[in-house]
């Protein structure tokens, strides 16, 4: 069967706008079905994913994924005729009597949540599509069957946490055979994930958007100050299940659309919220080290507790809270699993993936591998490298080279005098990383660096770290993990090991901490070239790695993308394929 799977929910903001305008901005985060996407599965195996946002440039979009509907279909070299289904990563219609008749919530559901909806959004969009080929998939069955059809394994425990699906916060199933069987859920009045964001937004900072900036702020603070807070406020069960009874303060509609009884409460607990742009504090250090220090502890006690209730002992992991890198770090290295698979689009963009092997598992095609690094989005020939640089020609010179080894020679010896390069070739990442075909990159062992990058490219907070890309042979030598580790999706954090914390400062977090992606030759060929030719330069085959964009942008997906980027960016040069393009007038010595 050919399946595409999609997420998003296009009308979700627009009816929070209409209902209850002049909210701030920021406020009409609060609500479901952002980061749209498409991914197509062909006979249980998925050749093409991207997000909407890579083809719309806007950053989280909710939107009918139409460009990555058509991307994927074409990628395939298929006709839309051919796709035998269409699997949207949420199904509303189990809680339709919930939205009771005359009510706002009745009116959400056939706006935002019903099928009509969607298939409103389906003949607007894909017009003489049957509508009898579209199926809509429960959000946490999506999520746990993006994690357990591309773990590789025939039997684990699959866990879901995240802000809300339709009802429930966080799910655990156990896949087997094929088949995926929920045991238990948390509501999403009790959302761990829910109680993070908007934490989140009382830091300042955006609602579903920005929760890994307090990750990267939380080791800066000290989470004593607020840690009894956190101990009173999340319970945790002896079941299993965990308790946030501040979540359900909210008894209006209004409160309930906005969690606004909670955030009251948190002003007067812990201390009024912080202007967005405002300077960040000790207090709002203090209170973003408390709060990871309690979603290290929740994650722990949902998979331990249902980890040792079905005896598994090999756990996928998937869901928006799957992103938090330190809370998967301290998972692996807590022993209650002897292997750990998180899927690396974890967040909603992977439901639509998951949407669509859920319905090939379903049909007993899903073949049970391990998902490779995620190069599924479009690549670009030579013929639009070309136009690009013919396009921005006035401002650009070209140095081309004879092949890999002489592209990876020249970019590791920039990076080794110190210059910053963005490095784009081949297909684009799906999900939220740059896994090293569309990435900013230099040398970690320039201590400049980490301000340089952010400052003058990224334009973006200085407490954040940077990742670090190594290749696989030696993750072990400057990482505290045992040799021949695989790591290839930059989703959890690792210590440095002590003796290079110090020469490797652009990578190191303050707690010694480091969100490692491990390359290897058959995994990435190019980049793996490139980590070995900045070994002959540097003695470590090693870069930081961040994603090709700048703040408020999605990573770049076209050439013509890529160049603007460059020329508006403080980035030294810029490779495409084997080609060095230079700021007319430049030199690259």
């Amino acid at each position: 069967m050919n399946i595409i799977g999609i997420s998003g929910l296009e009308t979700s903001v627009p009816f929070k706008k209409r209902h209850w305008p002049n909210l701030d901005e920021r406020e009409y985060r609060i609500s479901q079905g952002h980061d749209s996407a498409a991914a197509l599965v062909v006979n249980g195996v998925c050749v093409a994913a991207a997000a909407e946002e890579r083809f719309t440039r806007q950053k989280h979009s909710a939107g009918f994924p139409i460009n990555a509907i058509q991307y994927c279909v074409r990628e395939a070299g298929l006709k839309l005729s051919d796709i035998d289904e269409i699997a949207h990563g949420f199904d509303y219609s189990p809680y339709a009597k919930f939205f009771p008749a005359g009510t706002i919530s009745a009116t959400r559901y056939a706006d935002v949540y019903s099928k009509a909806a969607l298939l409103d959004l389906v003949r607007k969009h894909l017009p003489g599509y049957p509508e009898e080929r579209v199926i809509q998939v429960g959000h946490h069955q999506a999520h746990a069957a993006s994690a357990a059809c591309t773990s590789g394994w025939d039997e684990c425990l699959t866990v879901v946490i995240d802000g809300m699906g339709e009802a429930e916060s966080a799910s655990a199933f156990l896949a087997r055979g094929g088949a995926l069987d929920r045991l238990a859920w948390i509501p999403v009045h009790d959302s761990i994930g829910i109680l993070y964001s908007l934490i989140t937004l009382h830091l300042g900072f955006d609602f579903n958007s920005d929760e890994y900036k307090i990750m990267g702020l939380a080791p800066y603070g000290d989470p004593e100050r607020f840690r009894a807070f956190f101990e009173k406020t999340v319970q945790f069960q002896d079941d299993g299940a965990i308790r946030i009874p501040i979540l359900g303060l909210n008894r209006t509609p209004e409160d309930r659309e906005n969690y606004l009884a909670t955030r009251r409460y948190l002003s007067s607990e812990l201390m009024e919220a912080r202007v967005p742009d405002s300077d960040i504090t000790d207090r709002h250090r203090d209170l973003a080290a408390a709060l990871q220090e309690c979603l290290d502890r929740a994650v722990l006690h949902l998979c331990g507790s249902w980890g040792k209730r079905t005896g598994q002992r090999r756990l996928a992991l998937a869901g928006g809270v799957a992103l938090n890198c330190t809370a998967n770090g301290h998972l692996m290295r807590s022993g209650l699993f002897d292997e750990i698979y998180i899927q690396p689009a974890a967040a909603d963009d992977g439901s639509s993936l998951g949407a669509a092997l859920y319905r090939a598992m379903l049909a007993g095609e899903v073949n049970q591998e391990r998902f490779p690094v995620p190069y599924l989005g479009p690549g670009y020939s030579q013929r639009d490298i070309e136009a690009a640089f013919q396009h921005f020609g006035d401002s650009i010179e070209v140095e081309r080279f004879d092949d890999l080894d002489q592209t990876c020679a020249k970019a590791a010896d920039l990076m080794a005098s110190g210059h910053v390069l963005a490095w784009y070739r081949d297909r684009m990442e799906f999900g939220p990383r740059a896994l090293g075909n569309r990435s900013i990159i230099a040398d970690p062992g320039r201590p400049e660096m980490r301000d340089r990058v952010n400052a003058m490219v990224k334009m973006r907070e200085a407490f954040r770290p940077f990742a670090p890309a190594v290749s696989e042979e030696q993750v072990h030598q400057w990482f505290d993990v045992p040799p021949g580790t695989k790591l290839p999706y930059m989703i959890v954090t690792v210590d440095v090991r002590k003796p290079y914390r110090d020469q490797l400062p652009a990578i190191t977090h303050v707690n010694g901490s480091a969100r490692v992606q491990t390359v290897s030759a058959t995994s990435n060929p190019a980049f793996h070239t490139l980590l070995r030719a900045m070994g002959k330069a540097t003695g470590r085959e090693m870069v930081l790695n961040t994603s090709f964009n700048v703040k408020g942008q999605p990573i770049v997906n076209t050439p013509e993308e890529a160049v603007e980027t460059f020329l508006r960016t403080g980035i030294d040069f810029l490779f495409v394929g084997n080609a060095m393009v230079s700021r007319r007038g430049n030199c690259a010595n």
